[in-house]
């Protein structure tokens, strides 16, 4: 067999190198236009946008365009209004991720129970992801309007709010407005990927369980948790990197107002670049945020391979 083997290699060396290299580039150029289609799309405006960093880019001054160096960035150090974004961006991504995670979960486990109907209670709690967001965002403004929403006065009644009034329009509740929308909105995401791996447990796991008398706690603990904790991780991770980028909700439902309040990095970047107009500051800011984001995902990526090493 090796001898057979020894024949064959020699005859491939002995092959012409238009043949060779042909075979040798055969799999690159089967995967050739998903590469250039990634190129034009991601990459080719990523150093677009790198560029405008570090460039005079105003749409409204034609003789804007000149190379500036880290004159952005400078001005960037200085300025209150990013700082204030990016600690409401911090309490927005971690209240959003963390609500829509626990309630995701929770959906999961019931979902994995057989019930009567259960296909059409899928249907309902997977409805909200295929929302547009923009119509999410705006559906939700008209519900915490008290002229023609029931939620403010729903508080009224509830004691919580000593009139109906619209608490996206005031500066100590404004923010909970977008993370209670981006929370129904985001819930499915985390339901179908978590409902997924539930299935994918092997029951008998949890039949030796009950017959070794572990409750319900301890076979979620021990059984359920272990099993998701992969799934968790890429999850979490990529909700937070998608929400940090989502200013959606805010832009629609409050433009960032009142007084900044639920400003968050993603929402002044739009604000900078379509408001007003200046789209090398906002592709500065951009830029740190891209950096910011790459750093958290290589923590948690280097979190979770050590924890898989000790595992």
């Amino acid at each position: 067999m090796s001898m057979t083997a020894d024949v064959y290699d020699r005859r491939q060396d002995r092959r012409p190198w238009q043949k060779r290299l042909a075979d040798a580039s055969e799999p690159y150029l089967y995967s050739a236009p998903a590469l250039i289609l990634i190129i034009v799309v991601m990459l080719v405006p990523l150093v677009i946008g790198i560029s405008y960093a570090f460039r005079d880019i105003q749409l409204l001054n034609p003789f804007s365009g000149g190379f500036i160096g880290l004159e952005h960035f400078e001005t960037l150090s200085k300025d209150r209004a990013f700082y204030t974004a990016l600690k409401n961006t911090l309490w927005w991504t971690g209240a959003s991720v963390f609500f829509q995670f626990a309630f995701g979960l929770i959906l999961a486990l019931l979902l994995d129970k057989p019930f009567m109907g259960r296909g059409l209670v899928q249907a309902l709690v997977f409805l909200p992801w295929a929302v547009p967001s923009f119509l999410a965002g705006l559906n939700w403004a008209w519900l915490f309007n008290p002229v023609i929403g029931p939620i403010p006065h729903w508080l009224f009644d509830l004691g919580l709010m000593s009139q109906p009034g619209n608490i996206l329009s005031d500066p100590q509740y404004a923010m909970w407005g977008p993370i209670i929308a981006n929370v129904w909105w985001g819930i499915p995401f985390f339901a179908i990927t978590l409902l997924a791996a539930l299935q994918s447990i092997p029951r008998d796991l949890y039949e030796a369980a009950s017959i070794d008398g572990a409750t319900w706690f301890q076979r979620f603990w021990s059984i359920t948790l272990p099993f998701l904790a992969p799934t968790i991780a890429i999850t979490v991770l990529l909700r937070t990197v998608w929400i940090s980028n989502f200013a959606d909700l805010i832009v629609v439902m409050t433009g960032g107002g009142p007084a900044d309040r639920t400003q968050i990095v993603a929402s002044y970047i739009f604000t900078q670049a379509f408001k007003a107009l200046d789209f090398g500051y906002a592709s500065a800011i951009a830029l740190v945020l891209l950096v910011l984001l790459l750093a958290y995902s290589m923590l948690i990526i280097l979190l979770r391979q050590t924890l898989l090493n000790k595992g």
